[in-house]
């Protein structure tokens, strides 16, 4: 028997799914290990081993994949505990990067302070080079200046360096000359240039994004290493890939090579496994949202396609990489609850974290956070956390909660856990709008996807908010993107900027770009990757905009479309994207279009396993009942005694009255006032509003589901 392991490690739990060549899944969370990550990995590995019934070295023996998304390069960005790093670029721009776009992000905040540059002004750099817009070699480079720099650079011990010449793109003659040279002279340093990275169109997209790739370079390069070590001495001969922003994986020697793909790494792989859930239920559109230890991350799926965007930040510092469209706010189990200067109630986006955590956890935490208000309200067993491996302790969450916020509003406990209740639900339904509303979707019309281990405790007051009539919690939920990452396929991401207008346009060149990157593509996933040709799909992206335009639109081609020079199906395309983005288009004015980059994706795709429990006989949902609890039901305002039911028995094809509680050993389901439940063959529950649904909803695709249990 092989197995395949997905793991994400998180600020609180690190997730872990195992699904055997048999497809029998086991879902597992365990504490995360800040001090060193690595160390949380192999403890889940082993207990994994533990829950399949398998001897540690015969388990590992028997990997044939482990997927894995890394925090490494997200936390260094957000903490600016990264590498220390210099940059070297052309004379004259030596502050581009510490000017951004000259655009203050808070224009009528006397107090904004400008985000500090990862490479500081003492470690910035000129040489006295200059290639024009065209590709032409103005001022020719001589690798001698890099001498004094490179003096410079050892005395401060410096750790990491990034080159980004001016119009580099056009031609990296110079900046591959330059890389060479420092890599020769500074051995055992990271050096990476923006050709390597990111070879495109305007110079701070492009400045920003190679420091970022060298600011976490040396630490995720270290971080891999280790974690390779690791699995070598406890014998793992199966491969490893790393999830990427984009939501495909690689190996981790490609990740060495661009750090930056990493930066969310772990939020991609949501919408992978939405795709993935939606497409069972027979939705080709969906919203994933995650709600985990320490934040809540929301992202959207067109067409079973993950969104993609290529203006990423985080932490202010941008990212112009291809990366899935994720919108995430400090909102999750660890939370803090905090009473501001106006004497408001507030939750987040300050976490507690995995140490100390939450005041119940036990470990050292003063300060009330949303899961010890989960915990008064009644939605959590004390007993049963985690299984019962982690007991909570309720009267510490009761008395922190009096303490810290009760007294000072002049409220009851439980008025104080409701409001910290309704004030995170509120906090994360405005996420979902940002990635919904603000994106032109009408969140409505989106199945609604729930995952992470406290996401399906608040879900359906974020649903009741956004109207959202319906939504699912999939059987693996609580770790849910460590399920995405055995759905993801390996991918890989390229770009070649050509700024012209379509009139102007050089047909070879536009079609010999594209030849070029999918060469690029082929090589890296048959000859590095070992994909089969057969297994390998290519996806061209236009940045297109109208004459005068500043920001332009991403359009998704059709690659016969532009082997064969039909401009005509382009434009159409464009039209109905511009209108659907913006409200209008400029079609019948016949305005001019013009070109700003060619993208190619080029993808790899793997054998995707089927998450279930085995074969089990089902059992009827009565018979799943535990106990009855008093918890807290938002639409009556008053704790009441509801049953809780054993989610992790096989109740498939049940259909469940709310309120109620169904729980698992890693997350529970509140099932409101005003919803039912109906569970499906996976034992994922969908869980919908009585009143729009009055004959129960009816499942589309699975068939298996008997509606008479």
């Amino acid at each position: 028997m092989k197995y395949n392991v997905g793991i994400d490690i998180g600020g609180t739990f690190t997730d872990l799914i195992c699904v055997s060549s048999e497809g029998k899944t086991i879902v597992h969370k365990t504490l995360s290990t800040p001090q060193d990550s690595s160390i949380g990995f192999l403890n889940g590995i082993r207990e994994i081993a533990e829950m399949a019934g398998v001897p540690f070295g015969k388990f590992v023996a028997a990997i044939d994949t482990i997927v894995h998304g890394t925090t490494v390069a997200t936390n260094a960005l957000l903490t600016l505990r990264g590498a220390k790093t210099a940059l070297i670029t052309t004379k004259g721009f030596r502050d581009a990067l510490e000017m951004r776009r000259g655009i203050r992000e808070e224009q009528f905040n006397n107090h904004y302070h400008n985000v500090t540059p990862l490479a500081p002004r003492h470690l910035r750099f000129t040489v006295d080079e200059r290639i024009d817009s065209e590709g032409k070699v103005l001022k020719e480079f001589d690798e001698q200046e890099l001498l004094p720099v490179i003096e410079k650079i050892k005395a401060e011990k410096v750790e990491s360096v990034a080159v980004c010449f001016m119009n580099s793109y056009k031609n990296a003659t110079h900046e591959l000359k330059a890389v060479k040279f420092l890599r020769k002279k500074l051995k055992g340093l990271f050096v990476t240039s923006s050709c390597e990275v990111l070879p495109s169109i305007r110079f701070y997209e492009r400045v920003s994004t190679t420091a970022v790739s060298a600011f976490v370079g040396p630490i995720v390069a270290k971080y891999l290493d280790n974690l390779t070590h690791k699995l070598d001495s406890i014998n793992f001969k199966g491969t490893l890939l790393i999830m990427q922003s984009n939501g495909g994986v690689v190996v981790p020697e490609q990740v060495k090579k661009n750090p930056a793909v990493t930066v969310l790494s772990g939020p991609a792989a949501a919408p992978t496994a939405g795709a993935y859930y939606s497409k069972l239920l027979g939705f080709k559109n969906c919203i994933t949202v995650d709600m985990g230890g320490t934040s809540f991350d929301a992202a959207i799926v067109i067409d079973n396609e993950c969104v993609t965007s290529t203006e990423g930040n985080i932490n202010r510092y941008r990212i112009a990489l291809p990366s899935l469209d994720i919108i995430t706010i400090g909102a999750g189990g660890g939370s803090i609850g905090w009473i501001n200067d106006g004497g408001l109630l507030q939750m987040g986006p300050q976490s507690a974290g995995a140490l100390p955590g939450p005041v119940c956890y036990s470990r050292g935490g003063k300060i009330p956070a949303c899961t010890d208000a989960d915990l008064i309200l009644g939605y959590l067993n004390p007993d049963f956390f985690a299984g019962g491996k982690l007991k909570l302790d309720k009267e510490a969450a009761h008395q922190s909660i009096q303490n810290e916020l009760a007294d000072k509003l002049g409220l009851s406990v439980l008025e104080t856990a409701a409001g910290m209740y309704r004030i995170i639900n509120s906090n994360m339904a405005q996420g979902v709008r940002e990635i919904s509303v603000e994106r032109g979707y009408d969140p409505r019309e989106f199945l609604f996807i729930v995952a992470g281990g406290a996401g399906s405790i608040h879900s359906s007051e974020i649903c009741k908010e956004l109207e959202i009539p319906m939504f699912l919690v999939p059987n693996v939920s609580s770790i849910f993107c460590a399920a995405g990452m055995l759905l993801g396929d390996l991918k890989h991401d390229y770009i070649r900027s050509y700024f012209t207008s379509f009139k102007n346009m050089d047909r070879k060149k536009f079609i010999a770009l594209f030849e070029e990157m999918k060469k690029e593509g082929m090589k890296a996933l048959i000859e590095e990757e070992g994909v089969s040709p057969e297994k390998i799909t290519i996806q061209p992206v236009l940045d297109l905009r109208y004459v005068g335009q500043y920001h332009e639109v991403q359009l998704e081609a059709n690659l016969d479309d532009i082997i064969n020079y039909r401009l005509e199906n382009i434009f159409d395309l464009f039209h109905k994207e511009h209108n659907r983005q913006f409200g209008y288009s400029l079609k019948e004015e016949q305005t001019e279009m013009e070109l700003i980059n060619l993208r190619l994706r080029v993808i790899g795709r793997k054998e995707r396993p089927e998450f279930n429990a085995g074969k089990s006989t089902p059992v009827t949902a009565k018979s799943a009942i535990k106990e009855q609890r008093s918890v807290y039901i938002p639409e009556l305002n008053e704790m009441k005694k509801v049953p809780v039911y054993d989610g992790d028995k096989p109740i498939y094809g049940a259909r469940i009255k709310g309120p109620c509680v169904i729980e698992k050993i890693t997350t529970s389901v509140f099932v409101s006032e005003a919803y039912d439940c109906l569970v499906d063959d996976l034992g994922s529950f969908i869980v919908y509003e009585r009143e729009k649904f009055p004959g129960g909803y009816k499942l589309k695709k699975n068939k298996k589901v008997d509606e008479n249990r």
